[in-house]
């Protein structure tokens, strides 16, 4: 096992320096000189050339990737062209409301969708089925934000029962999670329902109840069990893009998370800040992805088992 999380360690350090690499290109390519930005308009020639100069920008790219990959090693992933605060210490100021909103979305997902899945399967074709996959259809299908509009308008407008926005509190996590949610669970629920019946239908399952296992033990001690690998998979890989694809959900909710500060940033063409959040965000996905893959490895005893007999 020890050798299986090295090797994935291992896996990580091509992918995030060919990730970074492509995007600190791709923002390059942007329009704009960001010397004569920070100059403003009506500055000498002399003064844009020297900006230009403390920024690194004289220098070749490949200078300057190596340059900003050795900066952030240590924190410095340069300042924003408009707040002039760091970079590095803004994005990791904003990610814990992103974190905290990205849980609690899970945890709601997660409540609602693995026993929702379980009971469909259970009841496969009948009307509680039907019932339990037109939500998982609809949750797929409806737009986050437009759900949130709705939640806002019903339960902060009208009924008064939660803050329209900001971060006040508990009361002001509620309604953006179960916005970021309420797709999840949906995509969930059919994961769980899926691989619940698959297990179902196999052989250990009809010898435990022929031995006497209660229905209750066989579908959750038997079952569940050996079901929860590709829930478990598809939980953390939602964990990944819900935390980094919440710029909708932040955006109407006026969430201070760094979906919101990527996109405050686009909208003034702070080139900094949109790289340094990207770049960050793409490794915090490969961070959680090998946590992901860690846990799939402990439920899954074919990994372990393959490790073990190289080891």
């Amino acid at each position: 096992m020890l050798k299986y999380v090295v090797n994935r360690l291992l896996s990580l350090i091509p992918v995030i320096l060919v990730t970074s690499f492509l995007i600190y290109w791709a923002m390059s390519l942007t329009e704009g000189d960001p010397a004569m930005m920070i100059a403003g308009d009506g500055a000498s020639k002399e003064m844009i050339d020297q900006i230009r100069h403390d920024l690194g920008l004289d220098q070749p790219f490949l200078l300057q990737y190596f340059n900003y990959m050795r900066g952030m090693l240590v924190g410095d992933m340069g300042k924003s062209y408009v707040t002039n605060k760091d970079v590095f210490h803004t994005f990791f100021q904003y990610l814990p409301n992103t974190l905290y909103l990205g849980g609690a979305a899970v945890i709601i997902a997660t409540l609602v969708s693995i026993p929702l899945g379980i009971y469909t399967a259970i009841h496969q074709n009948t009307w509680k089925d039907t019932a339990g996959m037109i939500f998982a259809l609809f949750g797929t299908s409806m737009p986050n934000f437009w759900l949130g509009l709705m939640l806002i308008i019903i339960f902060a407008l009208h009924l008064r029962l939660f803050p329209t926005g900001g971060n006040f509190g508990w009361k002001s996590l509620v309604l953006p999670a179960v916005t970021v949610g309420f797709g999840l669970a949906a995509l969930i629920t059919r994961i769980t329902r899926s691989s619940m019946l698959d297990v179902m239908r196999q052989d250990y399952m009809t010898t435990a109840r022929a031995k006497g296992c209660s229905e209750h033990r066989v579908i959750y001690k038997h079952g569940l069990k050996n079901a929860l690998i590709p829930i478990i998979t598809a939980i953390g890989l939602q964990m990944s893009l819900v935390i980094t694809g919440s710029v909708l959900a932040e955006t109407v909710f006026s969430w201070p998370g760094i979906g919101r500060l990527v996109y405050e940033s686009i909208t003034r063409r702070d080139i900094p800040m949109v790289t340094g959040s990207i770049i960050l965000c793409s490794i915090l996905m490969c961070l959680i992805n090998l946590v992901v893959d860690l846990v799939y490895a402990f439920f899954d005893p074919r990994i372990k088992a393959q490790y073990s007999k190289k080891g």
